[in-house]
């Protein structure tokens, strides 16, 4: 995993986990790798990957099973599904909005790359 510094890696980690529920990778009430899977899969340090665990946990997204380990908690695709919708309209919106403003780029040139770009998935 290729991280950056404009974000805390235990929070690069918890977007990983949120791809991954997002994509269903890792589905509702399945057992999720390990904090140990996780740090060696990735390259962090055992405490950082507790950290993002917590974090996650927090968020109700995943659960413990002592002695089992971690799972997607029931609604935690929707629960990842509401927090990455809100971060993208509350966050990532405003900036690229300014930009556009800024570079006069219009809706309807945003909307046809948009377009392309799903052309391009299929």
């Amino acid at each position: 995993m290729d991280f950056n510094n404009s974000k805390p890696i235990y929070l690069q980690l918890v977007d990983y986990f949120y791809e991954n529920i997002l994509v269903r990778k890792w589905q509702e009430g399945e057992r999720i790798p390990s904090v140990r899977e996780v740090a060696v899969m990735v390259e962090v340090n055992p405490n950082t990957a507790i950290r993002a665990f917590n974090h996650l946990q927090e968020l109700e997204v995943i659960y413990n099973k002592r002695g089992i380990g971690y799972f997607v908690a029931k609604n935690g695709y929707h629960k990842v599904l509401e927090i990455k919708r809100n971060e993208f309209k509350d966050v990532l919106l405003p900036d690229v909005f300014k930009k556009m403003r800024l570079l006069d780029v219009n809706f309807e040139e945003v909307k046809s790359l948009y377009d392309q770009h799903l052309n391009e998935k299929e």
